[in-house]
């Protein structure tokens, strides 16, 4: 679109609004016939007549606005139904096979001796939805394409691994350590989708309810990126995402859905498994929870299918001429359908039939047993194909599926649409006999008898058998599966960080600008520049990453169809179709989402790509922990960088902005390995440590690490030094190890005989200019020699630490392993003080194994605005106040006189309040 050209419509909540009316006497016409309609015909006929005529409208383009909300039926009609082109008995038996041995599972895993959980409704809710794409959708990984990604909801797992036994992906065996990882000989199944613990079977987590839905939008939208970057050619996968009800109410379910409609993901499409219960008890009660779903989805711009009636319900429909039937079903409640899933016949007549002539008469021609079989959509075979098929050829919007369905759906009348259905996990004796004889499966009651109910399988050889992987064979193989490709990656050489280890001069650079620097160093590699992807959620001018803009692109779809207002100048804002930047506006949840989806492509799709996602600090953990967590699970990998990091660094935005603790949260991810840097040289030989790691090759890690980085730098510019010079060459594995000595004090003489007294400082980060600092008014004011150490990880300190501990309690070897931190300051003496600009937690992590009398410093309690010094004396983390911790040791260790502290505090005009 040229600039300065508009769109052509003009519409205000629907209507006219300004528009002249350029042939009344036509519009009079109009308004006439319609009005002759309803007179002749009802407003029944006259809504149909408007809803077709706002349909054809938009085919033209001619801007009415969409309806938000459509009648209680299926959205495409019998007659518009595509064939179906399977064997529908040969999949409903199919179906039956693996409804039944998803059950056992969970019941077998909860004999009196295990008692470990699980569910079986959820799965029982969706059968005929996971069928349905397994059998005639969902495109498998053999080959070189990347076939489809498929979240599948998480409590359903028991489908999914009762499947993968009738593939003969899984024995019976591996099928009786459900929920029994450890305690199984062989091995078991995890509760829950996790990549980590089945790294060739599933390939997203999806349990933690909320983040599948984000998760799978920017999935769809990063599989287009790398299309449109000329990455890989994604053009054959389709993102399926399969959702609860319940866990639509999750913010984070709903608050991107516009991100898919704006960009035109119709690679997407959401499953929403409609069977109106929660964990405890109706989705909407007293409402709708599919008309809700489908005025937001709507308003959002997604095309909604809604799959509400089974084919029973066809010729009642066909009947009903004045729409009363349409508007019984529009008026009734969740609840009310909830009960009529589980009433007999007679009541349905009654109470949903009964008090209208008309809808009497449409029920006369039925049993009540027929009526008790009317069935919910989201159980039909045909209807669900329609549904699906109609999502996969739609272009240019997501499609969101809601398909209506039962809970516990064929468990037997104690499961089905009981409000604890998700709690039950164990069948009696007759409810497995219930169950059996709903399936048709050929199973004695002296089976059910026994201690425990048996798994059935139909033979290798069966009709089912030969159809099942017949349709997976022609489909790509079998789902879930996660494939790793491995693609050596040539990495950057040492001039791709001599940069930073030169310093910065007599300059003052902060940390957050020096790893931008070392970023785009890298993205000029012609070997992997290509592969980085920088994430922002709208603090790029913040970061110092608006050279990125003109340089890199900001990738949009649509390209750039306006003139930008700043285009004129050097960094301007510049969005393109082949964009290499993320720019995800203020939303650290789709930051998050980008990440996730390009730290595992190197799975997903066989190209290792590198996440760069930088944030404020403050709003990564602790806003979207959740999304990290998931990235460890899913086996992700690029890095995290916490900018404008500190308590007192970020000094004038206050309580909500400055980060005092992110260091603690990232030390709970057990992937993730935390840095906290205070020296640009420090930072790229991090960074080139973590590209060796998780994309580079080692004999233990053949094909790179599954961990990510996360890095906190900070916004106050300093003098960067060049980096040291190292007597034993060992100066990169002490910054990688976490800690070496930067600076060694003079040790001289006292102020009588003898050596000066000795003191350690410890710091990271932004504390380490200020450390030094206190060196010196130690040395100059008190007759102190503290030597001050660089701390580049006080987490990867700790977890040396620990895994030290734990070597030493397994092995009982008597050659017993030593912390890294205690080797290194156990031939010092005196003692130590941890500073850093976060709470003291997180140096205390590391004083378990510090061999010195030690303290910490820190900034605990919320932040506060005013400047930087303000603020440190405020925590007492400024130069004056290491000094006086310093000293009251030296106090207490007796070397040095009583008073010197006081002194001193008093020369620092620092009380003791």
């Amino acid at each position: 679109m040229t600039p300065g050209r508009h769109a052509s419509w003009r519409t205000s909540d629907g209507l006219p609004g300004h528009l002249p009316d350029t042939d009344s006497e036509e519009t009079r016409e109009w308004v006439e016939a319609l009005d002759g309609v309803v007179a002749s015909q009802g407003s029944t006929r006259a809504r149909y007549i408007m809803q077709t005529l706002l349909e054809r409208a938009r085919t033209h383009r001619v801007g009415v606005p969409e309806l938000r909300r459509t009648d209680y039926v299926n959205t495409i009609p019998a007659a518009a139904e595509p064939s179906f082109p399977g064997d529908e008995h040969v999949e409903r038996r199919i179906r039956a096979f693996i409804r039944w041995n998803a059950a056992i599972m969970v019941a077998r895993a909860n004999r009196p001796e295990v008692g470990v959980g699980g569910h079986i409704a959820t799965y029982a809710s969706a059968a005929s939805l996971y069928e349905v794409g397994f059998n005639h959708f969902f495109r498998g990984k053999d080959g070189d394409g990347p076939g489809d990604q498929v979240f599948v909801q998480g409590h359903a797992s028991p489908g999914i691994y009762a499947r993968a036994f009738l593939e003969g992906r899984l024995t019976e065996e591996r099928l009786d350590g459900f929920r029994q990882e450890l305690s199984r000989p062989g091995g078991g199944l995890p509760s829950y989708p996790h990549p980590r613990l089945m790294p060739d079977f599933w390939e997203f987590p999806t349990v933690t309810m909320g983040v599948s839905p984000l998760n799978a939008i920017y999935q769809a939208r990063f599989n287009r990126y790398l299309r449109d970057r000329g990455v890989k050619d994604t053009d054959g996968s389709h993102v399926w995402a399969f959702l609860g009800d319940g866990e639509m109410a999750e913010p984070e379910s709903t608050g991107q859905i516009e991100v898919a409609a704006r960009e035109g993901l119709d690679n997407l499409t959401f499953v929403v498994n409609c069977n109106l219960q929660q964990l405890d008890g109706p989705v909407r009660g007293n409402g709708k929870i599919i008309q809700e779903l489908e005025s937001l989805f709507r308003g959002a711009g997604w095309r909604v299918i809604k799959v509400v009636w089974g084919r029973e319900w066809d010729a009642l429909l066909a009947q009903d001429s004045d729409g009363v039937l349409v508007d019984r079903m529009n008026s009734t409640p969740d609840g009310q359908f909830q009960t009529y899933s589980i009433a007999s016949g007679a009541y349905i007549r009654e109470h949903f039939f009964g008090d209208d002539a008309r809808l009497r008469r449409m029920a006369e021609g039925l049993t009540d047993e027929q009526l008790q079989r009317l069935s919910r959509g989201g159980h039909d075979y045909r209807k669900v194909y329609a549904a699906f098929h109609a999502a996969r050829e739609h272009t240019g919007q997501p499609t969101v599926i809601l398909a209506h369905t039962i809970k516990g759906w064929t468990l037997g009348p104690d499961f089905e649409a009981r409000n604890a259905t998700h709690q039950m996990k164990k069948l009696t004796e007759d409810e497995l006999k219930t169950f059996r004889d709903r399936l048709y499966l050929p199973i004695s009651d002296a089976a059910l008898e026994q201690d425990l109910p048996p798994y059935y399988h139909p033979g290798e050889d069966s009709e089912e058998m030969q159809y099942l992987r017949q349709r997976r064979n022609e489909l790509g193989g079998y789902l879930p599966r996660r494939v790793v490709r491995p693609k050596p990656l040539t990495l950057p050489g040492d001039d791709a960080y001599a940069k930073l280890r030169s310093g910065s001069g007599t300059g003052a650079v902060a940390t957050t600008m020096a790893f931008v620097r070392q970023l785009q160093e890298l993205m000029n590699d012609e070997g992997i520049g290509y592969r980085f992807v920088p994430i922002i959620p709208d603090e790029a001018r913040t970061f110092g990453m608006d050279s990125l803009f003109p340089k890199g692109g900001i990738y949009s779809p649509q390209g750039m169809t306006y003139h930008g207002v700043d285009a004129d100048m050097l960094l301007s804002w510049q969005e393109s179709g082949s964009g290499q930047v993320l720019h995800e506006g203020i939303s650290e949840a789709g930051g998050m989402g980008s990440a996730i989806a390009a730290g595992t492509s190197y799975a997903t799709h066989g190209e290792p790509m590198i996440p760069v996602y930088i944030f404020y600090s403050m709003f990564g953990f602790q806003r979207t922990g959740d999304f990290m967590w998931a990235m460890g699970d899913q086996l992700g990998r690029g890095f995290l960088v916490g900018a404008t990091a500190g308590r007192t660094t970020l000094n004038g935005e206050g309580l909500q902005h400055q980060d005092g603790h992110s260091p603690l949260l990232a030390a709970a991810h057990p992937a993730c390995v935390h840095y906290d840097p205070a020296w640009g040289y420090e930072l790229s030989c991090i960074v080139r440590d973590g590209l060796s790691r998780m994309y580079g090759s080692t004999e233990n890690h053949p094909h790179g690490e599954d961990i990510y980085y996360y890095l906190t730098v900070y916004n106050e510019p300093y003098r960067q030094p060049p980096e040291p010079e190292s007597d034993d060459g060992q100066l990169e594995r002490r910054i990688l190890r976490g800690m070496y000595r930067y600076q060694q004090a003079d040790p001289g003489e006292g102020n009588g005989s003898g050596e000066r007294p000795r003191a350690h400082v410890l710091a990271s980060g932004v504390a380490m200019p200020v450390a030094l600092r206190a060196q010196r008014l130690l040395a100059d004011d008190c007759g102190v020699a503290a030597d001050v150490w660089s701390v580049t990880s006080w987490n990867e300190l700790r977890r040396d630490a620990v895994d030290c501990e734990e070597w030493n309690h397994r092995s009982g070897s008597a050659q017993r392993r030593v912390p890294y931190v205690t080797s290194a300051l156990g031939d010092e003496q005196g003692p130590v003080v941890a500073v850093s600009d976060f709470m003291r937690a997180v140096p205390d992590q590391i004083a378990p194994w510090v061999p010195n009398s030690y303290t910490s410093l820190g900034t605990d309690g919320y932040g506060l605005s005013d400047t930087r010094g303000a603020l440190r004396r405020h925590f007492r983390i400024d130069a004056e106040s290491i000094t006086l911790a310093v000293l009251g040791m030296l106090e207490q260790a007796g070397d040095l006189e009583h008073g010197a502290r006081a002194r001193a505090a008093a020369r620092y005009g620092i009380g003791d309040g």
